[in-house]
Formats: C-alpha cells, structure tokens, sequence
C-alpha cells in the first residue's frame, strides 16, 4: 500500500531519495496518486490479508482486533472502498464482546517522502466523506451486562460511532527506507517524519519483513490471535520476539490457519474461551522477566502467532478470579526472514 514499490522495481537502491524533490513538489500531486495507484495494486486484496489492531489511542496497547473479510473499492481521484468484518475486543464492563461491522467511505491519497538520509516514503490516506458504517454485537462475556436488554444497542450505537471517528481520522502508511520489507500502518495522520510508537527498534536493511511490532493487552481468560501471516517462499522462518508484564507468564502458541481459523471461529461464537480447535505446531512459555526470541522454520503457508491467557490452552495454567483479573501486557515484534 506504501508508493515503495513503484519506484524501487529494478533498483537495489531507494530512487525516492534522489527524486524526492521533485516528488514532493505541491503541483506534482497527479504524479504521486498515479505513482501510488501502481503501488497499492489490489487494494481489498493487501486489506483482506491483514487484520486491524483496535486501541483506544496511538499509544494504548491493542485490545481486540478486527478481521476484515468482505471488500470492494475503486481508485480514481479518491479512493472509494466499502469493506465488512468481524472482531472482539474487551472493555471492562462486558469483558469480551465479539461483534460485525463494516463502512463505505471514501479517501484522498497522495505520498510525501522525508528529507532525512533514510528516504522512508509517508503515504496518506484522508478521508473525503464516510458514507456509512455498520456495527453488530454479536456476543458478551459477562453474564451480568449480557443481562441488560439495553447493553447490546448501547454497544452497536457506540461501536458504530467509534467506527465513524476512527475512520475520520484517516491512516498513515509508512514505508522504512521506502521498502516493502518494513512497512509500519497507523491510524490517523502521521506527520512527516515522525514515528507510531512501538516496542521494538527494527534492524533496517536486515532483510526481514516485518508483520506487526505492537504491544498487546490480554486479561483473564483471553487470547489474542495475531495474523494472517503469510510465508510464500521456502526455507523461511517465523522470528518472534517478545516479552511480558502484569502475569507470571502466558503461552504464546505458532498456529497453521487451519486451526487457527477455527479456534478464532471458537473465540468469536462462544462468548467464554474454550478449548483450541487443533493443536498448535510451536508452543512457548513467555515468562514475566524472561523475554522470548525464537525463529520458527516453516514451509511456506499461512499461520497466527495465538497469545493465551486462558488455563484451557497451552502449558500455563493462570488462575482465574472475577475479582482480580490481573491482565498481560505483551510487547511483541513478528517477522518473516530466512531461516538462518
């Protein structure tokens, strides 16, 4: 989605440094959307192979995600797509809530590269107009608020309504020395040359690709399936870094999508978790004060890194207690490189 791979076909270097002058000139505008066109090709596809970490703000840790299923769009001068998903997230008041939404709306795009030695290319999405937006709660763990007739308007109300404002603020696409390799995506509108937050400093030039470096917030009885993530090529390997505060420790279990869609499908219907629905082909402990890092080789496929604090997955067993729900905090970085 970044304008990096117009310009660097054929070129080991980063041609944005030596144009961007003249790329960043106000009346060369056209130029840029036609070059970012041709960078974003299938725009619903690269949406559909990633999920949407769901925060409060910038800087607060993930608390649920969202997994778009459903998209069509088309570029001319505005970027107009219509997309539909489903997702969980948690809240304090009903613990886990899964839910279905969706939005139409269109976007202005243009890309602006820095001025620093790195080139790293800031590609903009502002909204023009939201059309619609849609939100269904679907289920609610807690007992106590799945009681109240109200709770689930109130939730589709307020979700449609944070639904709206997240996407009135636009997303940034940030390309790291202008490749494809490290591309980091934040809502709202990145100022050139500044950087989201995240947890880990990225190696530039090391030849990884990197999938997500976030920071995770799981409570008791929770998971938090990250993906997918794609491997298309042999001798590769999943890198995983991570560490853990808040707990003793958590699993931290490497899934085929098979299972893993699956177990995820178990997570969205019933509103308790369960147990998996296969077994997991890589499984860790993350230990408070023991931070992990593992390269895992896999053939090439389609996988999710699944975070467990539940006591019916995995070898930890956390205890569970409704008055003291006690929540993992998980700094994680997630890559794709070459099996060393």
């Amino acid at each position: 989605m970044a304008a990096s791979s117009a310009m660097t076909q054929g070129c080991s270097c980063n041609p944005a440094c030596r144009f961007r002058g003249t790329i960043n000139q106000p009346e060369n505008l056209s130029m840029r959307r036609s070059m970012l066109r041709k960078a974003m090709g299938d725009f619903c596809q690269q949406m559909k192979s990633r999920n949407a970490p769901l925060k409060l703000s910038a800087d607060s840790p993930v608390i649920g995600r969202f997994y778009p299923n459903q998209c069509t769009a088309n570029e001319g001068d505005v970027l107009n797509v219509t997309f539909s998903g489903y997702g969980y997230a948690w809240t304090n008041v009903t613990k886990k809530t899964t839910f279905l939404g969706g939005a139409s709306a269109g976007f202005r795009y243009d890309f602006q590269v820095t001025e620093s030695g790195d080139c790293d290319i800031y590609s903009y999405f502002r909204p023009a107009r939201i059309d619609n937006t849609t939100f269904q709660t679907h289920r609610i763990e807690s007992q106590m608020a799945s009681m109240f007739a109200g709770m689930s308007s109130f939730g589709n109300d307020f979700g449609k309504q944070t639904l709206s404002k997240k996407l009135q603020e636009g997303f940034t696409v940030i390309a790291l020395d202008g490749s494809e390799s490290n591309v980091v995506f934040s809502l709202g509108i990145v100022p050139l040359g500044k950087k989201p937050f995240h947890p880990y400093q990225l190696e530039r030039g090391d030849g990884k690709i990197t999938y997500e470096n976030d920071r995770t917030e799981i409570h008791q009885n929770q998971r938090d399936f990250v993906g997918p993530i794609v491997v298309e090529d042999s001798g590769r390997a999943i890198y995983l870094t991570a560490s853990v505060d808040g707990v003793p420790a958590i699993d931290v279990l490497l899934m085929r999508k098979a299972e893993a869609e699956q177990s995820l499908h178990y997570y969205f219907e019933y509103p308790q978790a369960g147990p998996l629905a296969g077994n997991p082909m890589s499984s860790e402990v993350l230990a408070n004060g023991n931070p992990l890092k593992r390269a895992i080789v896999v053939p090439p496929g389609t996988y999710y890194v699944v975070f467990d604090n539940t006591p019916t997955a995995g070898q930890v067993s956390p205890t569970i207690s409704p008055l003291d729900d006690r929540a993992a905090v998980v700094n994680y970085l997630i890559q794709i490189g070459d099996a060393s």
